[in-house]
């Protein structure tokens, strides 16, 4: 038989007749109950001194019961809405006599107490309607049975109850310092830094407190509950970065939360896994993030979008007991972008423009005179470059670049032309850009599809060996140079080299083979050979094509590595 030691007791409604006593407090007890999630799940009990989640569905109430046996008990209770207002009532009703002491063991009591129950109200003693999280605390509370009535009349949601007539010496929520606001001490075009004043549960009771943040564009929440019903229960969070690093989650264009690439992966994302076997793909992306960061209090947020609005709430949370309290949440806009200084460019002239990884070039074109056509002509050195051209405001082209392109548009009187170019993801851009309005002022060679050089395998010898590239219809000349290499050169090395806006002055004499002019008006025809003599046995070499158009201005094809045969 149990002892009835605790004042707070349980109250299991019966599903039978059969003889029930009230459950108390019993301390071994109780801790083996609250460590097994059925005994309490979907029940109509509370528990004394144990935080329960359930569920409810749209305008059906549902009731809890608590008997608190002896006068002057002290009590707390708290409610804690996750995804919708809540309104709930506490009230109390006089304790039958026969539920007192130890109980008799017999069924008429338990059976008179359900029968009061669905007969008489109660003397209400809190409401509240709202989405907050508010707690009932008396100091002295009489005795009698407790019933805890919730109602959502917005949506299906969940909740969260805790109980407890030691509320003094089980304090498991962390207790907030005495200015609980975030603030913001600094403020970029893509970070936010935030500081707070730590939980007296960490700095005077010594116990264990971890600080998580969320970042999301929408709202500010409330308690932490509400932001795991925000994220579905399969959604990921991010595990705490390492000792000295902050949290960079916006990687992605979407948000600044990882996207194609694998950077969640690398900061400690789970992957979704499908729940009921719902697919989790048809979910809408939710923009929330969770970082929990230990127990530092000042953090800086980064990989933000600029001049963006984002909100921002801190949770302390007791790693013993797994409830959280919310400090005030705050939120902030990013400063906006720094504006571009945007190019002039000069009919005819080449301009050479360099941009950031992810970064923009803003370039401006006006003609003096009036012009049937414009043509832009771009020669991208490394990675594929985007290039947009409005004319006054119109947008008039958008299209990757790699290589050299030419675009020819329809010109317009007194019209001014907007380029804005956007570099590679993978890494800094270089490129080359001439704008004209003279359709015969070329500078840049034209080039054919394929800027390969093929190497001859049959004809390699230990002291030479035999390639080819394609031309074009238009005559240029083309200059082909030669670099010995060690046999560790690979292709990685090799892509590494691949400017091809570095011209052959920039190449030692020694390197030079030789130069020749060639074309075909039979585009099919347009192909040369050459032979490349005086070479070592067994050796690497990497050979480079530059075609020179009529302006001077050359173009590397792509760069050849070679080996002569070791034995012949």
């Amino acid at each position: 038989m149990l002892l009835l030691r605790c004042p707070l007791l349980l109250l299991l409604l019966p599903l039978s007749s059969r003889p029930q006593k009230l459950p108390t407090r019993d301390e071994e007890l109780f801790q083996m109950q609250i460590r097994d999630k059925a005994f309490f799940h979907d029940s109509s009990v509370i528990p004394d001194g144990a935080e329960i989640s359930s569920y409810l569905f749209r305008d059906t109430p549902k009731r809890y019961f608590f008997v608190v046996e002896e006068d002057n008990t002290p009590l707390a209770v708290t409610v804690t809405p996750c995804d919708a207002p809540l309104e709930w009532k506490l009230s109390v009703q006089e304790l039958p006599e026969e539920a007192s002491g130890e109980g008799s063991g017999e069924p008429e009591p338990l059976e008179q107490q359900k029968q009061q129950i669905t007969n008489e109200e109660g003397t209400e003693l809190f409401s509240y309607k709202g989405n907050d999280v508010e707690y009932f605390v008396s100091s002295s509370s009489p005795s009698g049975l407790y019933q805890l009535d919730l109602l959502s009349t917005e949506k299906d949601t969940h909740f969260k109850v805790y109980a407890t007539t030691t509320p003094e010496s089980d304090q498991p929520y962390p207790e907030l310092p005495y200015d609980p606001r975030i603030d913001v001490t600094s403020l970029g075009r893509t970070t936010v830094t935030l500081a707070w004043k730590p939980s007296p549960t960490a700095s005077l009771l010594k116990q264990p407190i971890q600080y998580c943040i969320v970042i999301n564009k929408e709202h500010n929440f409330k308690s932490l509950c509400a932001v795991e019903a925000k994220l579905s229960s399969d959604d990921a969070f991010m595990m705490a970065p390492k000792p000295g690093l902050d949290f960079s989650p916006f990687d992605f264009a979407h948000f600044g939360f990882p996207s194609e690439n694998n950077s969640g992966k690398e900061r400690g994302f789970l992957k979704s896994s499908s729940k009921f076997g719902r697919q989790t793909s048809s979910k809408p992306r939710v923009d929330l993030h969770k970082v929990c960061i230990g127990n530092k209090n000042i953090f800086t947020v980064s990989d933000l979008k600029p001049d963006t609005q984002y909100y921002f709430d801190m949770f302390a949370i007791n790693t013993n007991t797994n409830m959280s309290t919310a400090y005030v949440g705050t939120f902030a806009r990013t400063k906006e972008e720094a504006k571009q200084k945007t190019v002039e460019l000069k009919d005819g002239k080449v301009t050479d423009v360099f941009i950031k990884r992810k970064g923009a070039k803003f370039l401006r074109f006006a003609p003096v005179s009036s012009h049937q056509k414009v043509t832009f002509s771009v020669h991208s050195c490394l990675d594929a470059v985007q290039i947009q051209v409005r004319r006054d405001g119109k947008l008039l082209l958008s299209q990757n670049v790699e290589g050299v392109r030419q675009f020819q548009l329809r010109g317009k009187a007194k019209a001014k032309y907007l380029i804005r170019l956007k570099g590679s993801k993978k890494g800094a851009s270089m490129l080359k850009i001439l704008a004209t309005t003279r359709p015969n002022k070329q500078s840049f060679p034209s080039l054919p599809e394929d800027t390969r050089i093929k190497a001859f395998d049959k004809l390699r010898t230990c002291s030479s060996v035999t390639v080819a590239w394609l031309g074009t219809q238009e005559r240029n000349k083309f200059c082909i140079y030669k670099r010995e290499v060690d046999d560790s050169y690979n292709e990685e090395q090799k892509k590494r080299e691949q400017n091809q806006c570095l011209g052959p002055d920039t190449r030692k004499k020694s390197d030079k083979v030789l130069c020749k002019y060639f074309h075909s008006q039979n585009i099919q025809k347009a192909v040369t050979t050459e032979t490349i003599r005086g070479l070592q046995p067994g050796k690497s070499y990497l050979l480079d094509v530059y075609v020179i158009g009529h302006g001077g201005h050359s173009v590397k094809y792509q760069s050849k590595l070679v080996k002569t045969r070791k034995f012949c």
